[in-house]
């Protein structure tokens, strides 16, 4: 594609202030058209084909994320083509890529060298991916992996670099130990147990729907508790109990609630077992008390990670052919508000991904 061919304006999912007064808030979504700013040396133009949600796009919605900007496009996770550079012999030209879902953090191994921030909806950076065509800087694509197509590839960033950073960096997960992974049905959850599965770590889980776990158990879970049950802990203490992994103990967790997870699972944690929390869905706290210090567990924060995380949590993932699970395929931006409403009731399995329909191209994946 030439530069005379090349696109000079995008469809694109936008955020927009709630039309009414009704609390809590709901902001609205709208597709407009957006012009494309001119490649510069050291930028591509990507032609997305497949974008993810994440359920910071539902909190954005809802009002409860930090530095929303409205106007902005939404979306941290895409997948597409390289149709255009500022170099016209650039390598990556017609390659298949997808984006850095995040800014701020290059190959530090503890924390971000400069402010962080996530693609979409936001004010830093300015970017999102519910977009046909995107500027962006090179160094932000990494290229896709060979054995996934696209809609596939969308599913992996934002999730793919919050579960590698918690299970091998945090919780620094080996073969033949005990793991549990909780919240399953999410995508991050979800590629922490393919993560888990592939290092060869016997892997247990819980999450509120039994279908849920059964479908865990598919992927290669040693099995499951219902975290609705007021004795889940026993229940994964019976199922480590009948292993014939030797150890009755776990290991390490990689957890997404919160709360009261530290006194929950204290007597079937190892001394010095690691519990790795990403997330705050149960609440925005966690007690900790003597009990956990006096048999040296540790609670370890963690949130996406580097560059250079995600660099080498993608090569794991070709290395290992680790296929992200993918819940619903939706056809176009306009049934992305069916995306916001699954959810919403927490329906899915895995990831909810648009293909994007591009007139121009017609793209079929």
């Amino acid at each position: 594609m030439t530069s005379r061919q090349l696109p000079t304006t995008t469809q694109a999912i936008i955020l927009q202030a709630s039309s009414s007064n009704r609390k809590p808030v709901y902001n609205d979504t709208q597709v407009v058209n957006k012009p494309l700013p001119a490649l510069k040396p050291g930028e591509l133009l990507v032609r997305i084909n497949a974008a993810a949600f994440n359920h910071r796009d539902l909190w954005i919605r809802k009002g409860l994320y930090p530095r929303i900007l409205m106007g902005s496009v939404l979306g941290s996770d895409g997948a597409g083509l390289v149709i255009g550079a500022g170099n016209p012999e650039d390598p990556l030209l017609n390659r298949r890529v997808f984006l850095t879902p995040m800014r701020g953090w290059i190959k530090h191994p503890k924390a971000p060298e400069a402010e962080f921030g996530i693609l979409g909806g936001g004010s830093h950076p300015p970017l999102g991916t519910f977009t046909e065509y995107m500027v962006v800087e090179r160094d932000e694509v990494i290229p896709s992996p060979e054995h996934l197509d696209d809609i596939h590839v969308a599913a992996w960033p934002l999730g793919g670099l919050t579960a590698w950073r918690a299970v091998i960096v945090n919780a620094e997960v080996k073969a033949g130990q005990n793991v549990l992974v909780t919240g399953v049905g999410g995508g991050v959850a979800i590629l922490a147990v393919q993560i888990c599965l592939a290092k060869g770590a016997n892997v247990y889980v819980t999450s509120g729907s039994p279908d849920k776990i059964k479908k865990a158990i598919s992927l290669g879970a040693s099995g499951g508790a219902n975290y609705k049950d007021k004795n889940w802990p026993g229940d994964i203490a019976a199922l480590l109990a009948k292993s014939e992994s030797g150890s009755k103990e776990l290991d390490a967790v990689v957890d997404s609630a919160g709360g009261e997870i530290m006194t929950q699972v204290g007597q079937i944690l190892k001394p010095g077992g690691r519990i790795v929390i990403y997330g705050m869905t149960s609440q925005p706290k966690v007690t900790f008390t003597m009990r956990e210090v006096l048999k040296n567990q540790r609670l370890i924060g963690s949130t996406m990670g580097s560059r250079q995380d995600l660099i080498d949590a993608t090569n794991f993932l070709g290395q290992h052919q680790i296929v992200p699970v993918v819940s619903h395929v939706l056809d176009g931006f306009e049934a992305a508000e069916q995306g916001f409403e699954l959810m919403k009731r927490g329906d899915q399995f895995g990831k909810i991904v648009i293909r994007v329909q591009n007139p121009a191209t017609r793209v079929k994946l």
